[in-house]
């Protein structure tokens, strides 16, 4: 059961300051203390937004990550940029990221940097909050690596980044981590054309040594680089073979759906917690707090209270600050309302 009914929470990603946008494009004229004083502020300055919105959960908005993958491929060792298989030109998709091929077997001796993303959470965050940690999912974390000569395909190369992501998340629980949230979006981007019960088995593998000793989330989306998706926009593929997943709390977009197959999340909601997206991250227009709390009225017909979480869509990176903070503030308003 949620800690709290209706509880209100993000995925993981807050929207960049501008001067960290700025900074980050011109680091060559930094030192590592100006980098170390511009993360910490950054960092600062998301807890900030996240609890004068009213979150009973916060991250530290993800402010060292300039990228979902690509940020953890300075941590992995065995791959170089392939910048051949980009496209560079044109409106924005995903064929734009960058991408890396893999010369070596993969190791992180260093580990994926996570654990001390948590530990300045730590440090910095009211004593009143939820405290969250979010790591991508082996799956959706091979998503930018081509095989090279050394693995076959996508799965060999998931089952290398297993085992890393593993340690994390047991390092994770180390350091005081109480939620943990495993992003996989991949998973649910092309569940209607993979196996999903090979899914289901990595992530139960990835989870094990942690099972019982934190709390589990996943975020199961459609993708969202540069506001837009990239998978087929349905959850029915995912049933009935996602139910066994090992998580407590399992994410998933909503508004993007348009709410159609809210009814889908009853069967989920008899196995696990479920939090809802009822705030649009690819629209710029705001819900109002009327707006949330007749969508909130909507999925308590599906999922009762003391099992539901109410979040965006999907992260924030993508969405402007100034719109994010209206967003998640109203969004925290209803779910009070609705308790």
């Amino acid at each position: 059961m949620q800690p709290i009914p209706i509880k209100t929470t993000v995925v993981g990603s807050w929207p960049f300051p501008g001067w960290i946008e700025f900074a980050s494009q011109n680091l060559d004229q930094l030192d590592p203390a100006d980098i170390s004083e511009m993360i910490d502020d950054a960092v600062k300055i998301a807890i900030r937004d996240q609890v004068d919105g009213g979150l009973d959960v916060i991250t530290d908005g993800e402010q060292t990550r300039l990228d979902f993958n690509l940020s953890f491929y300075g941590f992995i060792q065995g791959i170089q940029a392939n910048h051949q298989e980009t496209r560079k030109f044109g409106p924005p998709a995903h064929d734009q990221r960058g991408k890396h091929t893999v010369i070596e077997p993969l190791t992180a001796p260093m580990g994926l940097g996570v654990v001390e993303e948590f530990k300045r959470l730590q440090q910095f965050a009211p004593n009143d909050k939820i405290l969250k940690a979010s790591i991508p999912g082996p799956y959706t974390l091979s998503g930018r690596l081509l095989p090279g000569e050394i693995y076959k395909d996508r799965w060999e190369i998931t089952e290398a980044l297993l085992p890393l992501v593993a340690r994390e998340l047991e390092l994770l629980v180390e350091a005081g981590a109480k939620e943990i949230c495993i992003d996989e979006p991949s998973m649910s981007c092309y569940a209607y054309q993979e196996d999903t019960r090979r899914f289901v088995d990595i992530f139960n593998r990835t989870v094990k040594s942690v099972v019982g000793k934190t709390r589990i989330g996943t975020h199961l989306c459609f993708g969202n680089y540069k506001g837009r998706s990239v998978g087929k926009k349905t959850i029915a593929p995912m049933l009935p073979d996602f139910l066994d997943m090992t998580v407590d709390e399992l994410h998933t977009e909503m508004c993007v759906l348009n709410f159609a197959e809210l009814h889908l999340l009853e069967q989920f909601a008899e196995k696990m917690d479920v939090a809802v997206g009822v705030i649009d991250v690819k629209s710029y227009y705001i819900e109002t707090v009327d707006d949330v709390k007749e969508r909130i009225r909507r999925c308590l017909k599906y999922v009762p209270a003391e099992k539901l979480a109410v979040a965006p869509d999907c992260g924030l990176s993508q969405t402007a600050r100034w719109a994010s903070k209206q967003k998640i503030t109203n969004m925290c308003k209803a779910a009070a309302e609705m308790r």
